[in-house]
This record gives structure tokens, sequence and C-alpha cells, in this order.
């Protein structure tokens, strides 16, 4: 049995990776591979207790992915949001004699995936990770705030941090000019649509560049260079003429002197005014956008020849903010129970919300000897449902926990026509560190790194437990997130004969953009949890939940007998075998 159960698990675990590993549409990953089908196995249901925790603003300098855009969500409200960066050169120290700019463009490419390529060699992409489909509004500036790397309230002994709620000292720092200033479309000149700024579009179009023709003069037939669709943005030649071309001596001469001579580049988000109420929100990777300058020059100062074709590259690095404007309406949302639970969980990323999770009952009546295990009729600050599973009754040895895990239902009603996150990250909020069943998922996949970890969990699944297909508009039901080992360590580092019990650590709840990375960033407000001897406070979010702008409303575990979605609340679930 115990070997049939074993060979069955192995080869389940084999199968998951062997399909995620192939280049497959994720849809085909079904509800077979992970199942319920636990062979027979006892299972108990443990209460938990799950309420919600407001974030406020969040660290949001140095994102690897940002927030960019203006999105209307139907539950949470209205998220604008914008972003600066610093600016470097690729060349440092250039050297100019009589430079004349032809043109100044940038462009970020968006996160896109190639379809397929005509005999002329056009190219077609579908974008991904965007949210709303309307115009917004966008302004570039230089921005004349320094970034600082370090904080000098510190006696720049820390890393500077800069909040999502910073907005108002760019505003107030923003040059003056507005950079973006072309009025035609980058993909046809003869258009004049404002889509480089009061009409912003994220297009999926590929971009072309054209030679020029014998005469000089712009062509717009011979294509030179093909690029994927991204933000593509022709600047203004004068501010780059006098800023870069025209630069005091010096001010080029390393990057270090540079930024604090060109600070950066302020990109603000506003709502169109024909789209007042839905834009569109994109996640962006600034890092990878260049400024190019295409200029003509002489090859030397002594040079008499007709000037030469030049390029300058600026790339946006260094530092970065992003700054979030975000309603975080809450539909429902009623002062959080630390005690009994919340009903419904709000989990919104950036500077949203979290759900705050305590595994076993809170009863906490008896305790039991740690050298011949009888029974103490005093609390030791442990679940006695936890103490049980430690302390079997009669001296029998402890449960083989075969499987774990806890399940969060979807309150369908309130996510009507909300976009739903693709995945949530549950985490130790203790030590601010992932459980061990995320460290030991090594599973990856070739199609998108969204769904590595997939034993792990936590991805958006239908009512049969399939991976939701979101361009095909299917809707979730739940996440499921596997805690096995988790709970192993719990029992078995506990009980008769174990000198420290593992401690049963408080776990916290978010959505997030991308479940590889589990860094940490800062609260400007941090906030405290549990009470008595389990009071602490939290100072820190999961990065990549600030990254993701999108929220869901989860049934808690504050639920009635007898209520309609009593079976929808959150338990944890544990499969086990009892030794013989």
């Amino acid at each position: 049995m115990k070997f049939n159960f074993l060979f069955k698990s192995l080869f389940s675990i084999f199968l998951i990776v062997l399909l995620i590993s192939c280049d497959k549409d994720i849809n085909e990953i079904g509800s077979g591979i992970l199942g319920d089908e636990h062979y027979g196995m006892d299972v108990a249901y443990s209460n938990v207790t799950a309420y919600n925790q407001i974030l406020g603003p969040v660290q949001t300098n140095n994102l690897n992915i940002n927030q960019f855009g203006f999105y209307n969500s139907p539950i949470f409200g209205k998220t604008t949001a914008s972003f600066v960066s610093q600016v470097t050169m690729a060349v440092e120290n250039p050297t100019f004699y009589t430079p004349v700019i032809d043109s100044v463009y940038l462009y970020v490419p968006y996160f896109s995936k190639f379809v397929s390529t005509d005999d002329s060699g056009n190219s077609t992409y579908t974008l991904d990770s965007l949210k709303g489909s309307g115009k917004i509004k966008l302004s570039v500036y230089e921005s004349t705030k320094f970034l600082e790397s370090l904080d000098p309230t510190t006696g720049f002994q820390q890393l500077q941090k800069y909040y999502s709620n910073q907005q108002a000292d760019f505003d107030a720092n923003n040059g003056g000019v507005l950079l973006n200033n072309d009025n035609k479309s980058v993909y046809d000149h003869t258009v004049i649509d404002n889509s480089q700024n009061e009409k912003f579009v994220f297009s999926e179009k590929q971009i072309k560049f054209y030679k020029k023709n014998s005469d000089g003069t712009p062509g717009y037939t011979n294509v030179a260079e093909r690029k994927a669709p991204g933000m593509l943005l022709n600047l203004d030649k004068a501010f780059f003429t006098s800023k870069i071309l025209q630069a005091p001596a010096g001010k080029l001469y390393n990057n270090n002197t540079f930024k604090t001579y060109f600070k950066g580049l302020y990109f603000k988000v506003e709502n169109a005014a024909e789209s007042p109420n839905q834009g569109t929100l994109a996640m962006m990777n600034f890092t990878a956008g260049v400024i190019t300058i295409v200029y003509r020059d002489k090859v030397s100062s002594t040079d008499t020849a007709a000037p030469v074709r030049k390029i300058m590259n600026l790339n946006l690095a260094g530092n970065c903010v992003n700054l979030l404007n975000n309603e975080n309406s809450f539909p429902g949302f009623v002062t959080p129970n630390p005690t009994n639970g919340d009903r419904n969980l709000f989990l919104k990323g950036g500077d949203g919300s979290m759900a705050i999770i305590d595994l076993f009952d809170k009863t906490d009546n008896i305790s039991y000897d740690k050298t011949d295990g009888h029974l103490i009729n005093s609390p030791n600050g442990v679940s006695d449902e936890l103490d049980n599973l430690r302390n079997p009754a009669g001296g029998k040895q402890k449960w083989l926990i075969n499987d774990a895990n806890l399940t969060f239902f979807i309150n369908k009603n309130a996510m009507t026509n909300a976009i739903e996150p693709n995945r949530i990250f549950l985490y130790d909020l203790t030590n601010k560190r992932p459980i061990i069943d995320f460290f030991t998922d090594f599973t990856t996949s070739f199609i998108s790194s969204k769904y590595s970890k997939l034993i792990y969990g936590g991805i958006l699944s239908t009512e049969t437990g399939k991976i939701v297909n979101a361009k095909s508009n299917e809707r979730g039901t739940f996440y499921k997130v596997n805690i096995t080992n988790h709970i192993r360590n719990l029992i078995k580092y506990g009980g008769v004969g174990v000198t420290k019990d593992s401690t049963n650590v408080r776990l916290g709840l978010v959505v997030t953009e991308n479940i590889n990375v589990a860094s940490n960033f800062y609260l400007k407000n941090p906030f405290s949890s549990g009470t008595g001897s389990n009071l602490f406070q939290s100072k820190y979010i999961p990065a990549m939940s600030i990254a993701n702008p999108l929220g869901t409303v989860l049934y808690g575990s504050n639920i009635p007998a007898g209520d309609s979605d009593y079976d929808k609340r959150i338990k944890l679930q544990i499969y086990y075998t009892k030794p013989e």
C-alpha cells in the first residue's frame, strides 16, 4: 500500500514536470495531473482563522517589474501608475564637434509573444500583461529630483526607500517641458492622432524603422530595422540638443556625474479625456528602455568633409520609482476580526491589502509533558489541535502526512466582471520568507514562468481543478496551496522527546505577479498583528505583490454553519495514513 502510494506520487510529479516542460498551451494541464484522488487515505479538517490587513503606502523603488497606465477595476476602483527612472550613457565621455540632431526616440519593449511572420517580413504579436483596452494620457518630463541610492537621513548608511504615494514630490520637480510632444502616429507619419501623448495606446503592432530616400528626405517604404511591439515615442529635439549635445564641460564625463546633471525622466500617467473611466494598465520592464539620439557631426575637429551620421544611446538604468494612485475600494469590507476571522478576504496588489492566516483552532487549554507525554491541564501557547497531533493518544505513532492543503474559494458574486489575478502567494509572515513547500518545489515551465512551482500551487483554477485559460474567457473557482511539508514539520518537530517545537508561524496571503521572486519590500507604515505573546510587527510585503495591480475577493474563515457559503470557508485539509 505504502509503496503503491509512493510510486503513484512520484509518477504524478514526473508527469507534471514533463508536461510543463513541453511547449504546449497551459490550458492542456488539467485536473488529472494533481487531482483529488488520495487512494482511500483518511482525511482530517482543521479550522483556521483568516482576516484582512490594509497595507497603505509601499516601497516601490527598483522593482523588477512595474505597473504603468490607468485601469478601473469594477471591484477595487481606479489605479493610476506612473514611473520615474534615472538615465545613463551607454558610452561615457562622448566627444562632440558641431552636432545636429536628426531625431530622438525612446523605445521600451512590451511583454509580448511572437505569433508569425509573413512573406514580406511583417511579424504579428500578442501582448501579455495588459489590463483594459482604453487610451491613457502620457506626459514625459525631465525629472529634476535626484533619486538617491543611499538615505541621507541615516548618514548614507542605509539604502534609500521611495514609496508609492510620493507622486507629489515628482510633480513639483518635473522640468516643465513636455518631451513627448509629437502629435503624429509613429506607425503612419501622415496621421495626426496624438497617440504618443494625449491619446496613448499600447499597440501590438510591429515597429518599423525606414531608410532615408536618396535625397536625404525621410523614407517610408524601405525597411531598415524591425522591433517587437513597445512604447515608441519621438522626443523633443531641442531639449536633447541643449541638455546632451551642448552639455557644459565635464557633465558627461562619467555616469556618476551625468546622473546628478540629468536626473532622469518622469513618465506621468493620467486618464485620457475620451477615456475618463477606463484606460489600459501594463506590466513594464523599463530597464530595457533606450533613448536613441541620431545626429550628424564631424569625425574630428579638423575634418572638412560633410558631417556623418552618428548615434548616442541613453539607457533607462539606475534608480527608479513606481508611483501608484489607487482608490482601493473594498465593497463589503468591515473592521478586521483577528479573533474570529473575516467572512471575506480582500487581496489587492500594490498598496492594497492582504490576508493573515493562523492555522489550527485557537483553543489552548492543555499541554503534554515532553519526557513521557502525560497530559497537563494547562495552556502552553500551542493550539490543542496541534498538541493532539503531536501527541497521539495511547502512545501511538504520529500520523504519516500524505498531503495537506489550503483551498481558497473565490467569492464569484463579488468578483463579477473583474479580471482575476493569475496567482496568489502564501508565505511565512512571522519570518518574512516562503514556507518550506515553496523551496522544495523545483517544477518549472517553458510556457511561462508564471506557472513554475506548480505543486506548491496558488494558481487560479476552474471548478474541475484545471488551470484557468483567461484567453478563452474561463473564470476561476479557487486557488489551492500545498503546505504538506509545512504541516509535516509542525507535527514531527513537537511532542514527546522533542526538545524544541517547530513554531506554528502566522501566514500571509497576497496576490503575486511572479512566483519566482520571493524578496520583500518595506511598508511605509508597519502594522501589528496577533495579541498577547503572539503580537508582532510586520514591516515588509512581498515585492511581487506590489507589482501586481489586480485584486480578488475570497471566502474567509468566519462563515457560520448553516450559511449557504459555509462549505466555501477556508479550512486546513490533511490526508494522512495511520501507522500500523
